[in-house]
């Protein structure tokens, strides 16, 4: 899965949002771009879950893949 998180600017995001994809799924593996705001995610966790939680954390992602 891929997601532009357009809130995310900093490191700071970068940990938040890896530590909220892996209350989820802690075997998830998370690649973070930062230049382009695209996160990208391998887990067995549900997309939709991902994607809500992300929102609820504050980093509403819209999937590009």
């Amino acid at each position: 899965m891929q997601f532009q998180i357009d809130k995310m600017g900093c490191g700071g995001c970068a940990r938040s949002i890896t530590a909220t994809i892996h209350t989820l799924d802690p075997a998830a593996d998370v690649v973070i771009d930062l230049p382009t705001k695209r996160v990208a995610v391998t887990s067995k966790a549900d997309g939709i879950a991902i994607e809500q939680a992300l929102s609820q954390a504050g980093f509403p992602p819209r999937r590009i893949a």
